[in-house]
């Protein structure tokens, strides 16, 4: 059965739970690129992808530190419209919805970038990396499903009981 389209205002509130699992990545896949010795370099695809992108529309990328904040800027924007998703689903199952767009998000991660003309992807390096990527996307999915579940705690703590008078 076909659910029908959200209210706008759904949708809109859906962005902040997108933005958390997002978020989440992104400083997983910061704080390991300093620890560890061989992470998942998400930045280093983004950047590859951020250039062709560029280029693309006839323009000239940033180099270097600009580069790499401008590619964690899109990250967080893509991720959390990718991760918003979680939310607008129907509220019983959002640690479901969370998990398997995450895993997804993941697997496309490790599988496409070679087919999209973006390189050996940096999370194919060694296996560890590609199930280190598959595990942080999924994380990312995980922690918007909390935001999720949050979310619709509040919502129906504000909700009024029994029927409205009048």
């Amino acid at each position: 059965m076909i659910e029908p389209p959200a209210p706008p205002r759904l949708v809109f509130r859906a962005l902040g739970p997108g933005l958390a699992g997002a978020t989440a990545l992104t400083l997983v896949h910061e704080g390991a690129r300093r620890v560890l010795k061989h992470p998942p370099r998400m930045d280093v695809l983004g950047m590859r992808s951020l250039k062709k992108g560029i280029r693309f529309f006839g323009g000239e990328p940033a180099r270097d530190r600009q580069l790499h904040r401008q590619t964690l800027a899109a990250d967080l924007v893509s991720n959390g419209l990718f991760f918003s998703l979680v939310a607008l689903g129907r509220p019983k199952r959002p640690y479901l919805r969370g998990a398997v767009l995450g895993l997804l998000a993941g697997l496309g991660a490790v599988v496409l970038p070679p087919k999209l003309g973006l390189g050996r992807a940096p999370s194919q390096a060694r296996p560890s990396t590609s199930l280190l990527t598959v595990a942080w996307y999924t994380l990312g999915g995980l922690v918007a499903a909390r935001a999720t579940r949050r979310l619709m705690a509040r919502s129906e703590a504000m909700r009024p009981l029994g029927r409205p008078v009048g």
